[in-house]
């Protein structure tokens, strides 16, 4: 399978998961970041969106410069 045709993100944790809920913080584990201010290519898909609404207050989208 060709990964050519997949729309991907690119996304950043900017505020820290000390604190939060545990299920926000499977939501970023899912996502793939481990750290503050770790920048994560992921698939643009119906899932991760709904992943990255739920943890918007600590996720931002990455733009290239």
């Amino acid at each position: 399978m060709s990964d050519a045709g997949k729309a991907t993100m690119r996304v950043q944790l900017f505020k820290s998961l000390h604190g939060r809920l545990d299920t926000h913080k499977a939501c970023v584990r899912g996502l793939g970041i481990r750290r503050i201010h770790q920048v994560v290519e992921v698939e643009d898909t119906p899932a991760t969106r709904g992943m990255l609404n739920k943890v918007s207050y600590m996720v931002r989208e990455v733009t290239e410069s």
